[in-house]
């Protein structure tokens, strides 16, 4: 295989990026099939940072894309800046072949040249580990809606990079419309 390439994305990867996120979650069980939809929303919304969606591409040919938009931490004291990571999309055609694990690992190394401390996502327990994720609930870290603790997790970028941060994740209102 050639070697994959990252960049951010631009306007005209929109069309691209929205059929790769279609055609990669089209056969997920625990998707609603509309991650397309918000990362359009989520595009348009003051969480967006332009740096920090990336695509994958092989042979000039967009394969994957990931997404980390601004979230806060807060608790009754004070508030944190994080990233949520939603979604990381391979094109089916693509998947198994270490993408997917790339585009993350560049995505963490984008958002720590940018300053971010942390990174959340609700996803797969199995997968995320395996790139330093850790439960939520071992720093006190609740999300605003249900989902089973063991897909709720949290990267520090640097070390102590959640020392003293705890609280309730507050998301971009395009996560819930």
């Amino acid at each position: 295989m050639e070697p994959i390439t990252f960049r951010t994305e631009i306007p005209a990867d929109h069309k691209s990026v929205f059929k790769i996120i279609e055609a990669a979650f089209q056969t997920i069980e625990i998707s609603d099939h509309k991650e397309q939809f918000l990362v359009e929303r989520l595009r348009k919304s003051d969480a967006f940072i332009p740096e920090l969606s990336t695509v994958a591409e092989l042979n000039d040919v967009i394969v994957g894309h990931i997404l980390l938009t601004k979230i806060k931490i807060k608790n009754v004291n004070t508030s944190f800046d994080s990233l949520a990571l939603a979604p990381v999309s391979v094109h089916p055609d693509f998947q198994n072949k270490g993408i997917g694990s790339a585009l993350i690992k560049e995505a963490h190394k984008r958002a720590k040249a940018l300053g971010f401390q942390s990174i959340i996502l609700v996803g797969h327990a199995d997968y995320y580990p395996r790139f330093g994720y850790e439960l939520t609930s071992k720093y006190g870290i609740k999300l605003p809606f249900p989902a089973p603790e063991e897909s709720c997790m949290i990267i520090e970028l640097n070390e102590n990079g959640l020392k003293d941060v705890s609280g309730t994740v507050e998301y971009s209102k395009p996560f819930f419309e």
